[in-house]
């Protein structure tokens, strides 16, 4: 039986505890916090004590973004398992404690979750297969989180999705260079009144050029990529992935050519017209990066889909801190001015 300690049981932390109990696998649960919740599993205070008493074979961190640095170094010596929520810390936090923490580990996934999209899979295996190359990609990575109760390090906890897609589908280990960033910094969240919520960037990967938008006061949800590629034989490929549209994991992917007599479509998917398994919802690519987690720790077998590891993760921080230095920034905008009253969350897709 799987051990698994959860760092954290929030909105986040529940939804790993449901997509792990999704799997059919047997899973021991315990969790810590700073307060005692109504949940029937063992709570500990603190992560040393956690880490001592009940001894977990995986750890799942999913603190607010600020505190994650704190809770990996905090693991420190630990040699299981750790599975990780984006981005891996902020912009504000010394790289070299974490690396060193984590240098005992078994194995790391951070929650990259839109790999585990049957859209991204498609599309990846095509650029491999077909010898497609990068022209050009853009993308529109956006959600509300105005007057979000919950703290965040900002934009980088949503840009991290497309820059990591990009790379993945179509980098060939190519990493990605920026070159230019315009920011947008407010007052959105409970987190400061001059906090980064939204980026523009210019980038190139390999050969290819990348322009994109992310925000977190987007209005509405919206997540979305272009491509154009390149062939063997020179010919433009065009294909557009849609994901988390109308409802979290339904994604669609659109892979066609232009001739003279209009479009030609070579692939076409859409998950949201399946349905979700009763106690699934809003788990289902979780549910698969987990179900790997759970395979890798009791039998060794390597994940269907290569995990996010420590050096994904490392590379993307830098990128991340990268970004943020480098941005050309306006504002802050106030949109709460004479205080706040933060609501209560009602719409539970608003926090995807």
């Amino acid at each position: 039986m799987a051990k698994v300690l959860i760092i954290g049981l929030g909105y986040a932390g529940r939804r790993f505890k449901k997509a792990f109990e999704n799997t059919g696998t047997p899973v021991e649960f315990s969790y810590v916090g700073r307060t005692r919740q109504d949940v029937p599993i063992p709570y500990y205070r603190f992560i040393d004590e956690a880490l001592e008493d009940f001894r977990p074979d995986v750890a799942v961190v999913t603190v607010p973004d600020l505190a994650h640095a704190e809770v990996l170094r905090a693991l420190s010596g630990f040699d299981g398992f750790v599975l990780a929520e984006k981005p891996l810390v902020t912009s504000g936090d010394d790289l070299t404690p974490v690396e060193s923490a984590l240098r005992k580990v078994s194995g790391f996934c951070m929650d990259l979750v839109e790999r585990y999209a049957e859209t991204t899979m498609l599309l990846r295996d095509l650029v491999r297969e077909d010898g497609l190359t990068l022209v050009r990609a853009h993308f529109t990575w956006g959600k509300d989180r105005i007057n979000d109760h919950r703290p965040t390090s900002g934009v980088s906890s949503e840009i991290i999705h497309p820059l990591d897609l990009l790379q993945w589908i179509c980098g060939a280990g190519t990493p990605m260079s920026l070159e230019t960033v315009l920011g947008v910094r407010s007052d959105f969240s409970v987190s400061g009144h001059d906090v980064l919520d939204s980026v523009a960037i210019s980038a190139r990967l390999g050969s290819g050029v990348v322009s994109g938008y992310s925000s977190f006061v987007n209005i509405t949800r919206k997540r979305e990529i272009d491509f154009v590629f390149r062939d063997r034989s020179g010919d433009l490929l065009y294909a557009n992935a849609v994901y988390d549209t109308p409802v979290w994991d339904a994604d669609r992917l659109r892979v066609w050519r232009r001739t003279g007599a209009g479009d030609v479509v070579v692939h076409e998917l859409d998950t949201g017209l399946r349905a979700v398994p009763k106690g699934s919802e809003t788990v289902v690519k979780l549910g698969r990066m987990v179900d790997d987690v759970t395979r890798y720790v009791a039998s060794g077998r390597d994940p269907n889909i290569p995990f996010a590891g420590l050096s994904d993760a490392f590379a993307l921080q830098r990128l991340l801190n990268e970004m943020e230095a480098r941005a050309y920034v306006t504002g802050p905008v106030s949109y709460f001015p004479n205080g706040r009253t933060v609501l209560e969350e009602v719409d539970w897709e608003r926090l995807g």
